[in-house]
């Protein structure tokens, strides 16, 4: 069998690769992954008609010994994330790596606008951070980046600990740790376990690491694994300092350092943003302590936090023709529930309020005793009208109107023509209303 460092030496010549027959570019090189409902072997022939130079395949059955364009190895994932390290291996740029219950992404997006301030950044395209997603983004590294912002998601502890090792982050931050994820967790101590797994990895090799201090729970794991090589950030008590000003909706903030010498005029500096959610205080915080490390200015800081705008169903401000909304319909989890609920709260408009929450997903046992928790807190909550949707929310125990799917919200909605109202929109992405901004 071909080692990896053979099949880099192919990838030099043909610096293209895909997984997806239906998409195979002239002179690339086809992986064949396998899912659950799919495997890629079985279209490694196709793969090659189509224009591939090579297939990569691991079932034997499939490998043509007259051909020598179709390579079998023991595992295509494996090859596909070991390929991806020798591709990483290949620059000394600085590497970044972000993980997190909540705000990965936000954050991930917030660095990135942040460093492209003053550098040319490679980084995760949308939620590419997955065992297939990270080395999609790593094998798109080229000579003219100068640094990269890696995003690493887990559902099992390990998940972390493979990532890294491949990734080979040179700094990096988790941006916070929730209850999320517990059916492969198992529990909150599961998640610290799984997420910590960064920083194992950023203590081994001696990188910095970016730390909120406001969080407890990441002071404890950053004091276990006695982290020595820190840059601080946080509400008080850190090298970045930062407070809420405002969130009526978006939010605004002041924020100061002492990591470099401000003019004795400028004190402190004012972002107004374009996220909504005080939650988000934390994700440009640790934008700002990035670009500080990185020499980026106050002032570019400053401009690429303002002028950063949403666009992926995370804390979007939405206007219709009848309702306002704040759609944050792609991910929940009992942390960012809570979070979202106390933000909405807390924001003051003439309109009534309205919330519409679909189930929180993938908690395991710990499911209905969760969601419970939630209805519990909207009966203290001041909102005008609160609607639950999917399954889960079904066994808790309240009067508040339930819907068992999605669909059933779009016909409640269009038979009473919804109007007038300031409406929080907040699910796990599986139940899947961002579809609801349609119709209201």
């Amino acid at each position: 069998m071909m080692d990896i460092q053979e099949i880099y030496r192919l990838y030099k010549e043909h610096p293209q690769v895909t997984t997806d027959s239906r998409d195979c570019p002239l002179g690339s090189i086809f992986i064949a992954l396998k899912g659950e409902s799919f495997d890629g072997n079985k279209f490694a022939k196709t793969a090659l008609d189509k224009g591939c130079s090579y297939a990569i395949v691991d079932e034997p059955e499939y490998a043509d010994g007259a051909d020598d364009r179709i390579i079998l190895v023991d595992d295509c994932l494996q090859t596909y994330k070991e390929l991806a390290r020798e591709h990483r291996r290949e620059f000394s740029i600085p590497v970044i790596g972000i993980t997190g219950t909540n705000g990965k992404t936000t954050t991930k997006e917030l660095i990135s606008a942040v460093l492209a301030e003053r550098y040319r950044v490679m980084h995760t395209e949308a939620n590419f951070n997955n065992d297939v997603g990270v080395p999609k983004t790593l094998l798109r590294l080229t000579d003219k980046d100068e640094v990269a912002v890696v995003e690493m998601g887990a559902s099992h502890i390990g998940d972390i600990k493979k990532l890294v090792d491949y990734v080979e982050p040179t700094c990096g931050l988790i941006t916070n740790v929730g209850r999320a994820h517990l059916q492969g967790f198992g529990s909150f101590e599961g998640v610290m376990q799984a997420k910590g797994e960064l920083y194992d990895h950023l203590k081994a090799h001696g990188a910095l690491t970016f730390l909120n201090t406001g969080n407890e729970s990441l002071m404890e794991m950053a004091s276990k694994r006695e982290l020595d090589r820190i840059i601080s950030y946080g509400p008080e008590q850190a090298q970045v300092v930062g407070n809420v000003t405002d969130c009526s909706p978006f939010l605004s903030f002041s924020w100061s350092t002492s990591l470099t010498a401000l003019p004795a005029h400028q004190a402190t500096y004012e972002v107004k943003s374009q996220l909504i959610g005080t939650y988000n205080i934390d994700n440009m915080l640790a934008a700002i302590a990035v670009g500080l490390y990185f020499d980026v200015s106050p002032e570019q800081i400053c401009h690429a936090l303002e002028h950063y705008s949403p666009n992926n169903n995370r804390s979007q401000l939405v206007r219709t023709e009848r309702n306002t909304l704040i759609e944050d319909a792609y991910n929940a989890n009992p942390t960012s529930m809570a979070a979202a609920i106390d933000n909405f709260e807390r924001i003051s408009v003439d309109q009534p309020k309205m919330a519409i929450l679909g189930d929180m997903l993938e908690l395991g046992t710990a499911s209905e005793e969760e969601h419970q928790r939630v209805v519990e807190r909207l009966k203290d909550a001041v909102f005008d009208r609160v609607w639950l949707v999917g399954a889960e929310f079904a066994r808790a125990s309240t009067d508040f109107p339930k819907f068992e799917n999605v669909e059933k919200v779009k016909e409640a909605i269009e038979q009473e023509q919804t109007s007038g109202y300031y409406i929080l929109v907040k699910g796990s992405n599986g139940i899947h209303l961002a579809q609801l901004k349609e119709v209201l």
